[in-house]
């Protein structure tokens, strides 16, 4: 298991959520010291977390094409609407890391996205630009889920990846829960790209029939 030093939690403040279709939720923002990677991730403490007996907790990757801006080749801005419902009704945290493009930044995401135009899928369009497939090191959430006092999570993701690298760092993982499968003919083949380089819990048959 890997050590970690420590954070602590920098300032709180409530701030009332409001999202596209309507769905709105009172949620507490939290800031944090001493984060390895000098980032400014956020903790959104969601519904009574302590209430419940283990709280739901996403490790969300901001992505402003698609938490923002609404992009349809992905299924990022789907997947944090769905998880913020899911965490409230639930009690929990949604971790929201500053890990664009899978840690490669938004302006080498968009050059992948233009290699993914000639026919690339997600991962081959990082590595042909000399990046990692996925770069992102949890290790600053982890961080952050201990300066929370946050001892077992059910970890809502799709990513074993996240999973194992939280269970490294002495997280305890009582369970993984998967999202649902937010699929369009836009972001088809960059989920099947996720199914097969790195092993995400997506039922390629509910993707039958969208490629048209």
């Amino acid at each position: 298991m890997t050590v970690i030093p420590e954070a602590t939690v920098r300032t709180r403040v409530r701030v009332p959520l409001r999202f596209g279709d309507g769905y709105s939720v009172d949620s507490e923002l939290v800031t944090f010291h001493g984060l390895v990677d000098g980032q400014e991730h956020l903790a959104v403490v969601l519904g009574e977390p302590h209430a419940a007996e283990t709280p739901l907790v996403r490790l969300h990757s901001e992505c402003l094409t698609g938490d923002v801006f609404g992009s349809a080749r992905c299924d990022c801005g789907p997947q944090l609407r769905e998880a913020v419902e899911r965490i409230a009704h639930r009690g929990g945290y949604l971790l929201y890391l500053r890990q664009e493009g899978r840690g490669i930044g938004l302006y080498n995401k968009l050059d992948a996205y233009a290699l993914q135009d000639q026919g690339y899928d997600t991962y081959e369009a990082n590595a042909a630009l000399g990046l990692p497939e996925d770069g992102r090191d949890y290790t600053a959430a982890a961080q952050m889920l201990a300066a929370l006092g946050v001892g077992s999570v059910d970890l809502l993701s799709n990513n074993p990846d996240k999973a194992e690298q939280l269970r490294e760092l002495g997280v305890p993982i009582r369970d993984r829960v998967p999202t649902g499968v937010h699929a369009t003919r836009h972001n088809l083949r960059y989920l099947r790209a996720k199914v097969e380089h790195t092993q995400h819990t997506i039922t390629l048959d509910s993707l039958t029939g969208l490629a048209g």
